[in-house]
């Protein structure tokens, strides 16, 4: 049964100190829950994003989305914003995890904390979510058709993040990964070589693709969107941190 919850705009210390913005959501039942740092894709700090954080506060977690794009576009619309900072190649990996270090760490500040964070990403933000559990101490990792994990992002993409396979063996927390079999970025073959790696590194993985889905299958407002697969992804989230952040 779904709870009532909290929402509001607040603001968190990102990397080196800069304040952010950050969208906080809490279920109002009094107790103590786990967190979930819920990293926005690339078109940004936008609606879609804000209900996920919601969704997860209404399931019984503290729930908070950084907005990455806060010093490049503070107030412009996520679309703008967006725009603005694919010219610039992206969010730089070392402000990322800074300003996911300050989520985790806000979160666990919060008196109904039980002390546990976990991360959740879509598209960049998958690999973002990866690239934070091989950087943080978490207790779990969700990466949702994390692109440009294994291999670098064409040039046309005018992107900067390179891969970070080489972390794989740094990953502080079990890891669900949920992809698509019709997607390219990330493709089959390298979501199964991100596996096999880290099972030669004795790390704990659960690992998804489905049928029928390509990129985004999550995405509600896209044509993209695919019911079956983003119900099945949508339980095993819950199962997955139900198991290692609820408890």
């Amino acid at each position: 049964m779904l709870g009532d919850l909290r929402a509001e705009t607040t603001k968190i210390p990102g990397h080196g100190g800069d304040e952010i913005e950050a969208y906080l959501s809490q279920p109002l039942d009094e107790g103590r829950y786990g967190g979930v740092v819920v990293i926005h894709h690339m078109p940004g700090y936008d609606e879609g994003t804000k209900d996920i954080t919601r969704r997860f506060a209404a399931h019984g977690y503290l729930a908070i989305c950084p907005n990455l794009y806060s010093r490049e576009a503070p107030g412009l619309k996520p679309e703008d914003a967006s725009a603005l900072v694919r010219a610039a190649g992206g969010v730089p990996d070392e402000r990322l995890v800074g300003d996911v270090n300050g989520a985790l760490r806000f979160l666990k500040s919060l008196d109904r904390s039980n002390g546990k964070v976990g991360t959740i990403g879509y598209c960049s933000g998958g690999r973002q979510s990866f690239l934070s559990a091989c950087s943080l101490k978490l207790d779990a990792a969700v990466d949702c058709y994390g692109a440009f994990v294994g291999n670098a992002p064409p040039k046309e993409l005018g992107l900067k993040a390179g891969p970070i396979l080489q972390l794989a063996e740094r990953l502080s927390c079990p890891l669900l990964g949920l992809f698509g079999a019709e997607d390219q970025h990330p493709s089959p073959e390298e979501t199964s070589e991100l596996e096999r790696i880290l099972a030669e590194h004795g790390k704990t993985t659960e690992f998804h693709t489905y049928e029928g889905a390509g990129h985004a299958f999550f995405a509600t407002d896209r044509p993209n969107f695919r019911v079956d697969a983003a119900n099945a992804g949508w339980a095993e989230i819950w199962e997955f941190f139900g198991r290692y952040l609820a408890t």
